[in-house]
């Protein structure tokens, strides 16, 4: 059976090509022609190369696999069928159909063989990252017609909140995916002319490019053949914490939000994130926020404008008063809307983080900001906080995130990033004498007088 090698969208690098001649005398060197199942020799020089990136024990998982899902396809461990590849990945609709068409190599015979299970993860889990984006790029072609438009971007994005919102138990209603959709294709380039097209698609080089913009969706489709559950890389969604009599309408964080700004930060900061500042809560006052935040680890700095616009930035290090920049490289700025895009360090230079309290000089900006140089930031709320600026920077490779450069906040609200054990941390911290730490000890002090002095 001929496998089709053809990269419709993106080439694929340094793979060897047979035509039905050179397989058919594959074929009769050997006397056999290939077989379909696990047990038979396989004669695909594309299966031995994707052998060699597992280990012996992760082809026998994958064996394993490949027989429960045969059994489930009653095919006497000849193949997989579609369905039940789809419903063990907990893939549906478009997606699903579309990987299950490249991993069956475009025969559109309903029919996966284990070299094709092989081939397919050697290439989409073990490949080089182009390798990888190359199958990522032609995952999204859903229409299969060598062209990726925007419609197949809505089709795979709308697919995939489906996915991750109904695993959460928190579906959107569709409206939120409408507007959610838009922000994400609004972020992407369209450069790819096409002879007798008015539109534009999609070229490998745009999709890199968004790629770098919306994290959240590579990280979301780099990982369908992991083990479908909450855990997969790339359907985490952060639990927000607030009071429980907020109301909710005033929130700028979103679930769907949180999703796009989790896409740059690692499993261990997805876990909660707990509101610290809101101006519509605690007022328009530096020294609040400040108050409400320090020493309190990673934050997200939400602001919304007055002229619609969402933005803000991911601070990794608490904000605490300093005459100059400080800060690590994994802080970045985010927009939300109308576009949802993230910027991380380039390198360029450290001007990461600001926060300047009570300082006297002109060259000491008193407020919070991120990237760029002092008075031509990245993004930046004076200490006032009635104004601030964004202007395009270096240091994140960030455009100007608002309309214009001068910020006007509507909206400024703060969460923190609750790392697992944080919580549990700063209690024993709180709950730390020695008498509660140390309660086996309580009865000697008590013999000699000192117990209730120190409570």
């Amino acid at each position: 059976m001929v496998l089709k090698e053809q990269n419709k969208l993106g080439p694929l690098k340094n793979k060897k090509r047979y035509s039905r001649k050179e397989e058919r005398i594959e074929t009769n060197k050997t006397g056999k022609g290939r077989m379909g199942n696990s047990q038979s020799p396989p004669r695909n020089p594309r299966f031995n190369s994707a052998s060699r990136a597992f280990t012996p024990k992760e082809l026998e998982d994958l064996k394993s696999l490949f027989s429960s899902l045969a059994a489930q396809s009653q095919t006497n461990g000849q193949y997989v069928s579609s369905s039940a590849f789809q419903a063990y990945f907990g893939l549906k609709g478009p997606i699903g159909d579309r990987m299950f068409d490249l991993a069956s190599q475009g025969r559109k015979d309903d029919k996966l063989t284990f070299e094709d299970l092989v081939i397919t993860k050697g290439t989409y889990e073990k490949g080089t990252n182009d390798e990888i984006e190359e199958f990522i790029y032609r995952l999204l072609d859903v229409t299969d017609d060598e062209i990726l438009t925007r419609s197949d971007l809505e089709i795979v994005l709308v697919t995939m909140f489906d996915h991750i919102f109904h695993l959460k138990g928190s579906r959107p209603e569709s409206s939120s995916h409408c507007y959610m959709v838009e922000t994400f294709l609004n972020a992407a380039i369209f450069s790819k002319d096409h002879e007798g097209r008015n539109d534009k698609s999609m070229s490998f080089e745009d999709f890199r490019c968004w790629c770098t913009l919306v994290p959240s969706v590579k990280k979301f489709l780099s990982n369908l053949l992991a083990p479908p559950d909450s855990g997969r890389p790339g359907s985490q969604v952060p639990k927000l914490l607030h009071s429980e009599n907020i109301d909710l309408s005033i929130l700028l964080l979103r679930d769907e939000y949180a999703w796009h700004i989790g896409g740059a930060l690692s499993h261990e900061e997805l876990n909660e994130w707990k509101l610290l500042y809101h101006s519509s809560l605690n007022g328009l006052s530096f020294n609040t926020f400040l108050g409400n935040i320090s020493n309190d680890g990673p934050t997200v700095l939400i602001i919304k404008d007055r002229e619609g616009y969402i933005f803000g930035g991911f601070a990794s290090q608490p904000w605490e008063r300093h005459s100059d920049f400080y800060g690590d490289m994994k802080s970045f700025l985010f927009q939300l809307y109308p576009k949802a895009s993230i910027f991380r360090p380039t390198g360029a230079n450290n001007n990461l983080q600001w926060c300047a309290a009570n300082f006297s000089s002109e060259t000491i900006p008193n407020g919070i900001g991120f990237g760029g140089r002092i008075n031509h930031f990245g993004m930046f709320l004076s200490a006032s906080f009635d104004q601030g600026h964004t202007f395009s920077c270096t240091t994140f490779n960030s455009p100007c995130l608002s309309k214009t450069s001068k910020i006007c906040p509507e909206v400024i609200e703060c969460w923190g990033i609750v790392r697992k054990g944080m919580e549990q941390e700063k209690a024993d911290v709180v709950k730390g004498t020695v008498l509660e730490r140390f309660k086996e000890d309580r009865h000697m002090l008590n013999m000699v007088g000192i117990a209730n002095a120190s409570e």
